[in-house]
């Protein structure tokens, strides 16, 4: 399974070094990003915002989360790779320079501040889920200090939200759920749902550098 895991990763990264060389094309505005977030302040600028479809869970935080990852996956939206269908119905409006511009909003968005504490040392159980499913291979040893900026930093992100997109991508043949990844499907299926949610508790409970500002719905 290691060397299988292994072999999913290389062929992962070589993926998104050609989508990294691709994106680079195309580079990300701040400002400009500040005049297009009235489609995303309604949910992510909200403290404690919870979506309800196809469960209720808090809304990810997403400043201060790696703008190439942003971009992937709202990509991933918009071509159906991730089915959820209001994030599909948002990202099938945005230009790939809308995207880059949003995504470096976020990125910078709120002054976010380095992770400095260690991990958690996880219990015995915790450990061997994590060690089963190679997560610091491509999340970082602390979560936050991913190997390339197309994986998301998920350290102190809802538990909740962790538990539902790992689920997400254990869904097959639905038409407005799931997350269609080779790799995540394939790490995501070896575990039991009770497992998923233990991994998520905590990641959860490690130091972030996600969080959410707070914003006016409109302005």
């Amino acid at each position: 399974m290691n060397k299988l895991l292994t072999s999913m990763f290389a062929m992962a990264v070589a993926s998104v070094t050609a989508f990294s060389a691709q994106a680079q094309e195309i580079k990300g505005d701040a400002k400009a990003g500040e005049q297009k977030i009235a489609m995303c302040i309604g949910c992510h600028g909200i403290q404690g915002y919870q979506a309800s479809f196809p469960e209720i869970y808090r809304v990810p935080m997403i400043s201060g989360q790696n703008a190439k990852y942003i971009v992937a996956s709202l990509n991933a939206y918009k071509k159906g790779e991730r089915k959820h269908p209001t994030m599909r119905g948002i990202a099938e409006t945005l230009t790939e320079q809308d995207m880059a511009d949003l995504a470096a909003y976020y990125e910078q968005h709120g002054n976010i501040k380095p992770a400095t504490k260690a991990p958690k040392a996880p219990d015995a159980k915790v450990a061997a889920l994590l060690q089963k499913g190679a997560c610091i291979s491509c999340h970082g040893d602390n979560f936050n200090k991913t190997v390339d900026p197309s994986y998301p930093k998920i350290a102190g992100q809802h538990k909740d939200y962790l538990f539902v997109a790992l689920k997400s991508y254990k869904v097959e043949n639905q038409a407005t759920w799931g997350r269609s990844n080779g790799v995540m499907g394939g790490i995501a299926k070896q575990f039991t749902n009770a497992e998923l949610k233990a991994l998520s508790a905590y990641i959860a409970a490690q130091e972030s550098e996600l969080k959410v500002v707070p914003q006016p719905r409109f302005r």
